[in-house]
């Protein structure tokens, strides 16, 4: 299956970047991808830390939701996005990552490491996901014969919500981010990327916002590590494919056993 990561800079005009993210949807699509993944807050951008997200937040059946679902249905593929998902009776939001196919939603991924750090405060602004003892909470969505497991940007510091996606069947671990640049960060997001791939040896498909605010450097790492397909810091609008395979993941477990030699379980806290 044909993947595609996207890398673009949202604003606080929905419409133009709802616009923005269909036509790189039917780009993406007509180049071939099954599965295409775009930046967290593609609906909308985080702006300064005193916008309201609030005002600007959709129901899971709105606008930016539908757009995707017709430019799913109109490209046959399936879209990951992020978007800012309104919580009844609060004046926080969600930061969701909806995961959208021909025939509309499929499921809704809810934040739920929020970016307290380095000078950010995200739950000033953002309401956690809820975690289930169970794992409720966590998404895997099937897309061809690849199991999606869904993360976004400050997640990918948490090894064990890769390992507990692994644990629910995920062959391929999606991660729409916008990763705030900054002394290393750059370094940071390349090595996490590699590394989620290498100790799950599976696909990790990561669309990022780009330079300046931003790291960019959006990429495809095959189930081994290796970078298979990238794109730069400050490449804006741009989208990157490659192939993923199950038989891949299948062959690289079977030859680096590490998820069946663990002694650890993973458990919500």
């Amino acid at each position: 299956m044909q993947t595609a990561v996207v890398q673009l800079s949202s604003g606080r005009d929905l419409t133009a970047n709802r616009e923005r993210a269909v036509a790189l949807v039917a780009r993406a699509a007509g180049a071939g991808a099954g599965l295409v993944v775009l930046p967290e807050a593609t609906q909308c951008g985080f702006g300064g830390p005193d916008d309201d997200l609030a005002a600007a937040a959709e129901p899971l059946d709105g606008p930016f939701v539908e757009a995707l679902t017709r430019a799913a249905r109109a490209g046959g593929t399936t879209v990951l996005a992020g978007m800012f998902e309104a919580v009844p009776g609060e004046a926080r939001v969600h930061n969701t990552v909806v995961a959208v196919g021909p025939d509309g939603l499929l499921d809704a991924y809810r934040k739920l490491h929020l970016y307290d750090a380095l000078g950010w405060a995200e739950s000033d602004r953002v309401v956690p996901g809820p975690l289930g003892a169970d794992g409720g909470g966590l998404v895997v969505v099937p897309v061809d014969d690849v199991v999606v497991g869904v993360m976004t940007c400050y997640d990918l510091r948490f090894p064990e919500m890769a390992r507990a996606l692994v644990d629910r069947g995920a062959t391929l671990l999606a991660v729409p981010a916008a990763w705030v640049a900054g002394p290393g960060k750059d370094d940071q997001w390349a090595t996490l990327l590699s590394a989620r791939a290498i100790e799950s040896t599976a696909y990790v498909a990561a669309a990022a916002q780009p330079a300046p605010e931003y790291t960019g450097l959006s990429r495809l790492v095959g189930p081994d590590g290796t970078v298979r397909a990238s794109l730069g810091a400050t490449d804006d609008g741009c989208l990157v494919a490659g192939e993923v395979r199950a038989g891949e993941v299948a062959e690289v477990r079977g030859a680096l056993p590490v998820l069946a030699n663990r002694r650890f379980t993973v458990r919500p806290a």
